[in-house]
């Protein structure tokens, strides 16, 4: 059985999502991030044969819907995010999920691909498991998923700026130097401002994050934010 561990952060207002603002106030752009959450939430519960693992930072009794998201996590196995970097967190949860499920194993993704469905997943899953790795590149330059059939390749993260233009690139040059080649998995876009909010919510109509980016929208038009 793979394990899908999720990388997020608790959407709580002020600390989530915040290159929405503007448009978005910090209270909206929390909401959204929760709805991106949630629905990736959904996607890993309903992709078959694997175990769900989170983790985390930051306090989920605060975060915009938070009942919502307590009752959408149980079940999942919870991991404390570590680390004083971005990158130093990425490899330690790889190596802690490792080390929960040893043998295993693991595909990676964020809460920035609210897209992202059973059937994607499934798909990479399966490239990992006659690849060392696969690797999911990001419109923006960045990446979506990284899977790994060993979680210590993940140590190759460490030195690897994140949240650039080029963050991809340095990932598969790191990775490439380690003697590991990736099965390369259909480029995403991430929802990391409000164009590339609404060009993914343009995408999925009728979920949690369409209808909230939609309610951001009408509260802007109608100049009554809520």
């Amino acid at each position: 059985m793979n394990v899908l561990l999720l990388v997020a952060k608790a959407p709580v207002a002020g600390l989530a999502k915040t290159r929405l603002c503007p448009p978005a106030n910090p209270r909206q752009a929390a909401r959204i991030a929760a709805a991106a959450l949630l629905d990736t939430l959904a996607a890993v519960r309903a992709t078959a044969s694997t175990v769900p693992v989170l983790a985390h930072t930051g306090r989920f009794a605060d975060a915009e819907y938070a009942a919502e998201l307590t009752a959408e996590l149980a079940g999942w196995h919870l991991i404390a995010q570590r680390g004083d970097t971005f990158a130093d967190r990425l490899a330690n949860a790889h190596a802690d999920t490792g080390a929960a499920f040893p043998g295993r194993p693991v595909l990676q993704i964020g809460m920035d691909t609210p897209q992202l469905r059973p059937a994607l997943l499934t798909t990479a899953l399966d490239l990992l498991a006659d690849h060392p790795a696969v690797f999911g590149p990001a419109l923006d330059g960045g990446w979506w998923a990284l899977g790994l059939r060993d979680p210590a390749y993940a140590d190759a993260l460490r030195d690897v700026p994140m949240s650039t233009d080029d963050t991809g690139r340095r990932t598969l040059a790191a990775l490439h130097g380690r003697g590991i080649r990736p099965a390369v998995l259909p480029v995403q876009r991430d929802v990391d401002d409000w164009s590339t909010a609404t060009a993914v919510a343009a995408d999925l109509p009728g979920t949690r994050f369409a209808a909230a980016v939609a309610s951001v929208g009408d509260q802007l038009v109608s100049g009554r934010p809520r």
